[in-house]
This record gives structure tokens, C-alpha cells and sequence, in this order.
């Protein structure tokens, strides 16, 4: 079955992958989602990743972080911003905040994607793909 919005997927694997309590998810690979698991990482929401394989059979391995103490998920939400039948655009100046600064926005801006504060500072506009915190 084909997927219509990948990125919603890849979400989604996170996700129920956090509910069910694994520790390792495995999800197609492509180069945004490459892109969106490596500012995870950068932003200490993921353990760690692994790109295993080429071209079709791709897949990212990605190491879900958990809270030491109540054995909780660190990414509390996952939630997908533009949708392919609404997207969301924004201007540098209008980037939205998630939770005043403790979330993550994921810009897809011409200069590659990147973190909401990042896009900011580089005065960039763009795709606002998802909330993470």
C-alpha cells in the first residue's frame, strides 16, 4: 500500500512505537526523513539512529529515549503541522513557538530542513512540517 504522506507515517511509527514500549522502531528511509531524524537526534529527543541499506530497501533504525526514572518517552508529542491537502508556510518572523521555546518546529526552508530557532536566526521562511516536545 502506498503511502500518501510519508512524513505523517514516520510520525506515526514514533509514536506507536512509544505507546507500545519498544526501544527500536524501523521506518522506511527517505532524505527528509533522514533530515528530520537527525535534528531528533541533535535536539535529544532520540537515543540514537542508524541508515541501514540503499535506494529502495532503505530503512532507519531509530533508538526511542526513554525517562530513566518513570520509564516514560522523552518526545511527549509528535504532531504533524502541513498536510498535504494544507500546508503551512511561514515567514521567518512567523514561525510559530512550540510551548514558548521547549518544543521543536521542523522547517523544511530552502536552505534544507531545519529547527524553528535556527530558521529564525537565518531570518529563512518556510514549510512548517511538525511540533515536537
Amino acid at each position: 500500500m502506498a503511502v500518501t504522506d510519508p512524513i505523517a507515517d514516520y510520525l506515526t511509527r514514533i509514536r506507536n512505537a512509544q505507546m507500545a514500549g519498544h526501544r527500536v522502531v524501523d521506518i522506511p528511509a527517505s532524505n527528509v526523513k533522514k533530515q528530520i531524524t537527525e535534528i531528533l537526534y541533535d535536539q535529544g529527543f532520540i537515543h540514537k539512529y542508524k541508515f541501514v541499506g540503499e535506494g529502495k530497501d532503505a530503512i532507519i533504525k531509530i533508538a526511542i529515549k526513554y525517562d530513566r526514572e518513570t520509564k516514560q518517552p522523552v518526545i511527549k508529542k509528535l504532531e504533524r503541522a502541513s498536510k498535504p491537502g494544507l500546508r503551512l508556510y511561514c515567514k521567518a518572523n512567523e514561525i510559530p513557538r512550540v510551548i514558548n521555546g521547549l518544543g521543536v518546529a521542523i522547517v523544511s526552508t530552502s536552505r534544507g530542513l531545519m529547527t524553528d530557532k535556527k530558521a529564525r536566526e537565518e531570518h529563512v521562511g518556510g514549510e512548517v512540517l511538525c511540533y515536537v516536545y
